[in-house]
């Protein structure tokens, strides 16, 4: 019997296809042992150098900043080398730097500064991954021109106005005679309320306070670019969005471990102080995890700081989160993850009632309901009223564990704090004080209003993100900021609305309505705060990777089509020709 054709043909395929298999498979052995073998080597020699370096600095400073120098320069070097996997590191450790920065490193500046350790390297390594892979590093050239406004207002600031400050007198070496300004006459110069107008002179290093000021404004813009090259594809995005959800029920946890140990008396919190130390966070009172708190319930005043460095970054952490856990409630693939997001929204409603932030109170269910009318998942009602059922027995199942009188309290207490200072009002005093203290179109400088900044000069106290644009890069800066975010805002909205994929339309909906808000928030300062910060900027990148994303989903889609249309023809002939023996 002679075998046919076809069959010889057959047989000849599969003894390539293996040989073509072993080779692969001898070449990834091959890439895997190249990639182990100059891991222990980048590992041997950052070793060797934070030795080297930190070794001196134990003896000559304090052993905390030998030990932070010798930790640093290894994850700088591994951070550089492998940038992706570094962005992951980054996004894992940023929710819990501040109980680093406190329970660790005692407040030390560098451990304040530790986060950036993953981010920077990152971002240098990957810039030079995309050169030397002919990669366009300008991830969206629309964008390029109102981020280059905004970057010429802020260093013309920079150059300008912390400049002059930089060469002005220090002011204690003033004496009383020179510390007012005098006419020619040698006659007290008075402003417009008749009060003397002291000469100018610096308290601290204006330029450096400039710098920090143009790195929190602008520092983490870059992520757009991380983000766009990080999320590579649709399984890096699901696992993206699972991660963060993981993030948040870990952190939410511990808050409530926090809440317990002050609850039950394991720690002191601030209650047995005295005086105005009552409603001061303090940082001595730390508990469990984070940095200042304060709890002095006998005055009515809880402030707790999860696993942040203060209440206010716990605040906005939820703030961002019930944002992410809506939108893996709603977009996730899968069942499992789906019910996660919602535990996370739950946790975090929950965590929005006992931390006593009355930003995160009124903000978090805010936020989720503009975001169900926003992304359009309140017309999805096959997901919406399973998802709404559930998110009602995990809240009621929380509530139960929480004592009600202790609920309305935070309640009677963010609504005695509206009436006292109605919001609306709060942020026109703010307008009013920043329009008020203009010297210039440039502004005053630079992280003149930055609190961060303090360490290099003083700052002013200003509350809301907006009237802070204004005191510091001016009318001009302000414009240039208002003019970037929206035309970031209108880009992603651009980029998103022709998805076909609807997971990747889900997550794009829910991610632009979260910098939609934020870019226009008018109360306080997101866009200063970790984690919305960086976030914000993150989110922005991965809406604009998005669209090449789903032309690689369609392609498969379509191949896939073909590759069964394909089969059911073969199925076909089969059946209609007979056998050659």
């Amino acid at each position: 019997m002679r075998r046919s054709p076809a069959r010889r043909k057959s047989k000849k395929k599969q003894k390539e296809t293996l040989s073509v298999d072993i080779k692969d498979k001898l070449a990834q052995k091959r890439k895997a042992r190249e990639a182990k073998r100059k891991l222990m080597g980048l590992i041997g020699f950052s070793v060797f150098f934070a030795i080297l370096v930190g070794v001196p600095l134990t003896f000559s400073t304090s052993p905390k900043i030998g030990a932070s120098v010798a930790i640093l320069i290894p994850s700088f070097v591994l951070c550089y080398n492998y940038p992706r996997t570094a962005l992951w590191a980054f996004l894992i450790y940023m929710p819990f730097s501040g109980t680093v920065t406190y329970w660790i490193g005692g407040g030390n500046a560098l451990f304040q500064l530790s986060k950036d350790g993953f981010y920077i390297p990152a971002l240098l390594g990957l810039m030079q991954d995309c050169r030397r892979k002919r990669k366009p590093i300008i991830v969206s050239k629309p964008l390029l021109t109102t981020l280059l406004l905004l970057l010429f207002c802020a260093l013309l600031t920079l150059l300008v106005v912390n400049g002059y400050k930089q060469f002005l007198p220090t002011c204690d070496s003033l004496s009383e005679y020179d510390k007012f300004l005098r006419d020619a006459n040698g006659e007290f110069i008075l402003d417009q309320n008749g009060i003397v107008i002291t000469t100018p002179c610096k308290e601290s290093i204006p330029f450096a306070q400039g710098l920090l000021g143009l790195k929190i404004l602008m520092g983490y813009i870059p992520l757009i670019f991380c983000a766009y090259y990080l999320i590579q594809d649709k399984k890096r995005l699901l696992f993206l969005g699972r991660l963060l959800v993981v993030l948040a029920i870990i952190c939410c946890a511990l808050a409530f471990v926090q809440f317990w140990f002050l609850k039950t008396g394991r720690c002191a919190g601030t209650n047995h102080l005295v005086g105005e130390d009552l409603f001061k966070p303090k940082l001595d009172a730390k508990c469990f995890v984070g940095g200042a708190l304060l709890y002095a319930p006998s005055q009515g005043q809880i402030r707790l700081p999860g696993t942040f460095v203060s209440p206010w970054h716990w605040g906005w952490f939820l703030v961002a989160n019930a944002a992410i856990c809506f939108s893996v409630a709603f977009s996730d693939t899968a069942f499992f993850w789906r019910n996660c997001g919602l535990i996370g929204i739950a946790m975090v409603f929950i965590n929005a009632i006992i931390c006593g932030q009355r930003l995160a109170l009124a903000f978090v269910p805010g936020i989720l309901i503009i975001m169900l009318f926003l992304t359009g998942k309140i017309a999805d009602v096959k997901r919406f009223i399973p998802i709404g059922i559930g998110l009602s027995v995990v809240l009621f199942i929380g509530f139960s564990f929480i004592n009600p009188d202790f609920i309305q309290e935070r309640i009677d207490s963010f609504v005695s704090r509206w009436n006292a200072s109605p919001p609306y009002l709060f942020i026109q005093e703010q307008f009013a004080y920043a329009i008020r203290t203009q010297r210039g179109i440039l502004g005053r400088g630079l992280g003149v209003a930055t609190n961060s900044t303090r360490i290099f000069g003083d700052v002013a106290l200003v509350e809301t993100y907006h009237p802070k644009l204004l005191v510091e890069i001016g009318y001009t800066g302000l414009a240039a900021f208002i003019i970037f975010v929206t035309h970031l805002c209108f880009l992603t909205f651009k980029a998103y609305r022709p998805l076909k994929d609807p997971t990747l339309r889900s997550f794009a909906s829910g991610f632009w309505v979260f910098i939609l808000i934020i870019s226009y928030f008018p109360y306080w300062y997101p866009l200063d705060t970790d984690p919305v910060a960086i976030y914000y900027w993150f989110f922005a990148g991965v809406i604009l990777k998005l669209p090449v994303i789903d032309k690689e989903e369609q392609a498969k889609l379509k191949a896939q089509k073909a590759a069964e249309d394909v089969s059911k023809k073969r199925v076909k002939t089969k059946k209609k020709t007979p056998s050659v023996i």
